[in-house]
């Protein structure tokens, strides 16, 4: 298998994952910084021990490399609550929708850094933001939209920095950003309750599966596929 279509089948089974983050996010009952504080912790540990099993050495850094792998980190902790927070405002079907505006800003960023996109894949994106733009003509709440747009830009800011981190391996760039995220929200977080309802499986889920695991396919896939192709999957 090839790398382009190793990185389709990487890409379209993270998006798939991805599509029940809000479910579970809204199920958790907790405030958005708590959310991503365990998402991020729980996730940094699934990630470490993912490391672990596969025996990887990790992969030497620059200090280029390692200021862009914490900026990916900020703008994907950023993402993240903006997105949650979205999630309480709107539904979680519209702030998925505003949020799919990231494939275009995504292109323009590919765009801006050099790469070139072909009058028919500029089509498929037009007709793709045309549909984005009849499902929003239905309900609008302005807080919410600019919330799960804001998010939609800091996607797209973490994806072309992992793009530029191919010499990084995808487990590894993940495992510094959620740590990042952790040192980040700290400050923020508060002591878990003992109380049998605290959300724990729906927490593990968030970090070991839409964290650990998605973020490996995801980075993995950006990193073989080219900018346009992987704003086309990301719908």
């Amino acid at each position: 298998m090839g790398d382009v279509q190793k990185g389709v089948w990487q890409m379209s089974l993270a998006m798939l994952i991805s599509g029940s983050i809000g479910a579970f996010v809204l199920l958790s009952g907790l405030p958005v910084t708590e959310v991503v504080f365990w998402r991020c912790l729980i996730g940094a540990m699934a990630l470490f021990i993912f490391i672990r099993i596969s025996r990887k050495p990790f992969s030497p850094l620059t200090r280029v490399t390692l200021l862009l792998a914490i900026l990916g980190g900020v703008a994907l902790v950023v993402n993240w609550l903006l997105l949650f927070a979205a999630y309480e405002r709107i539904s979680i079907g519209l702030s998925t929708v505003v949020y799919n505006t990231q494939p275009f800003m995504l292109v323009l960023m590919g765009m801006f850094l050099g790469e070139r996109v072909s009058l028919v894949k500029w089509g498929w994106l037009a007709l793709a933001f045309g549909g984005v733009v009849i499902l929003l003509s239905s309900e609008l709440n302005g807080a919410g939209i600019a919330l799960a747009m804001g998010a939609a830009f800091f996607y797209a800011l973490t994806a072309i920095i992992a793009r530029r981190l191919k010499s990084v391996a995808p487990q590894h760039i993940a495992f510094i950003q959620v740590l990042t995220g952790v040192v980040m929200l700290l400050p923020f977080a508060h002591q878990p309750a003992l109380s049998a309802d605290f959300p724990w499986p729906i927490l593990l889920t968030l970090g070991v599966v839409h964290t650990g695991i998605m973020y490996q396919l995801l980075y993995s896939a950006i990193q073989k596929l080219p900018t346009p192709v992987t704003g086309s999957l990301s719908f």
